[in-house]
């Protein structure tokens, strides 16, 4: 399939060729023909799909094929709702890109910023506006945007927006649209709400589904390193001694978890910045240039700040909380993994974390390669839990072994009734299926090593090889 087959107009074709676009991502072939159509569109599809490309394009052509604007200057002719600031400005210029050579007008309306030039912007009309919840209601609350003459709807992101809280705020614009609209609705995952908002908004929608979640895992290098809670920021210096990392997105829980993690890197000379809703539009934009031309060799980022970052290419993606919501790993991770390129995951998982693991583990259908010989083991106050089946077998989880040496479940040293200082059945030392650190400190990578040759793009001593 190419562009043209899509009957994409001439200009939009001329962009993508100066954006080095060959050909559409699967999200864009099945989704821009019913857009095109004039169809509702539910698509559930992670980031790095060319999801903002398969709303984008079929609605810049739309436009551009009806020029008519009622009601004077003063209108809305497309609504493109977003989570976060950064979202925003990516799909605007994105939306910029596209439509390069077509007649159309666009701004973009976020929180952060002074908003004199936005009342600017909705006084002259536009063709297609971006813009976040919050600061679109304010300017609504004040008179300056008039909502009644959108013709398309579009939220991205929605179960993000979801659990920002915007539901509320979300209905009230749409409250203000037009009953008589085209509907285009994009989500992760499908939580009920989801469910209830899509059948509320949509007519007859065609359903766009892409990448199952545990497609994106499968082509990341994963690995995992057990430790106390306290010692993640000494693990995460200690890991960044590797030079092959040259940059990563590390993600942490809390805002003040990020500026905390931020100023211990700093005093270990590793040039970081954080990103959260807490610093002004000016700093997040500053923190992500200075991340994308090099300067900067960690961002440190909350999951909803990192929404819409997008950096290609990136190498590394380190996780110094795992989530307890599972999809979000893959989301996290994903960034490393995109157009198809491999990447490198780095997850640091504290007790109270292990059933967070267990949950991702279920969804991506493998088990993630644990890192037992590092600086900052875990120090366990109670045995983890054993996964049922291993339970019933009597032995540890294959290439998932508890911290120092343990069967699941069993006490120190020993493995579900296996003799002392056996990981259930495994030889002495071993932690049941695990990877075994031989004296040339090769690791395999897929939990089959025996310490003497590990698979290609393994690990080698306590920290991963980089790209």
């Amino acid at each position: 399939m190419t562009f043209e087959q899509l009957q994409l107009i001439s200009p939009i074709l001329k962009a993508l060729t100066k954006e080095n676009y060959t050909e559409p991502t699967p999200i864009q072939t099945q989704a821009i023909p019913p857009v095109l159509a004039g169809r509702d569109i539910f698509g559930c599809a992670q980031t790095g799909t060319g999801k903002t490309a398969a709303f984008l394009l079929p609605i810049l052509q739309l436009l551009s094929a009806k020029q008519d604007r009622p009601n004077g200057k003063r209108v809305i002719r497309s609504l493109i709702l977003t989570p976060t600031r950064e979202l925003a400005i990516q799909i605007a210029d994105n939306c910029k890109a596209y439509g390069r050579f077509l007649n159309l007008r666009s701004a973009v309306i976020v929180g952060g910023v002074s908003q004199r030039a936005q009342e600017q912007d909705l006084a002259q009309g536009m063709d297609i506006l971006i813009a976040t919840p919050g600061r679109l209601i304010d300017l609504m609350n004040q008179g300056f945007a008039d909502l009644r003459h959108v013709q398309i709807l579009v939220l991205d992101e929605a179960d993000r927006m979801l659990d920002m809280g915007f539901i509320h705020d979300m209905k009230r614009i749409i409250a203000k649209l037009p009953a008589k609209r085209q509907t285009l609705f994009f989500s992760a995952t499908l939580p009920n709400e989801i469910k209830s908002l899509v059948d509320s908004l949509l007519t007859n929608p065609v359903k766009v589904e892409i990448t199952p979640v545990s497609t994106t895992a499968e082509r990341i290098q994963q690995s995992l390193y057990y430790v106390d809670k306290t010692n993640k920021l000494p693990l995460l210096i200690d890991i960044m001694q590797d030079k092959s990392i040259t940059s990563a997105l590390v993600f942490t829980r809390t805002k003040r978890g990020a500026d905390r993690i931020v100023r211990g890197l700093t005093k270990a000379n590793i040039t970081a910045q954080a990103i959260h809703g807490d610093k002004s539009q000016t700093a997040r934009q500053t923190a992500l240039n200075n991340f994308k031309n090099g300067s900067t060799r960690l961002l440190v980022a909350t999951d909803i700040a990192a929404r819409g970052i997008d950096i290609d290419e990136l190498s590394h993606v380190i996780n110094i909380n795992l989530p307890n919501i599972p999809e979000t790993y893959v989301h996290r991770i994903g960034r490393t993994g995109r157009a198809g390129l491999s990447g490198i995951a780095i997850s640091f998982c504290e007790h109270e974390e292990i059933p967070f693991l267990k949950d991702i583990e279920k969804l991506i259908k493998q088990r993630i390669p644990v890192i037992q010989d590092h600086p900052y083991p875990l120090t366990m106050t109670e045995p983890a839990p054993v996964p049922a089946m291993a339970a019933k077998a009597g032995r540890a989880p294959s290439g998932n072994g508890t911290p120092r040496g343990n069967g699941g479940g069993a006490p120190r040293g020993n493995g579900g009734g296996a003799p002392r200082g056996n990981g259930g059945g495994a030889p002495r030392g071993k932690s049941a299926g695990a990877p075994r650190v031989g004296a040339s400190g090769r690791e395999g990578g897929s939990g089959a090593g025996t310490g003497s040759g590990g698979s290609k793009g393994g690990f080698r001593g306590r920290r991963p090889v980089g790209k």
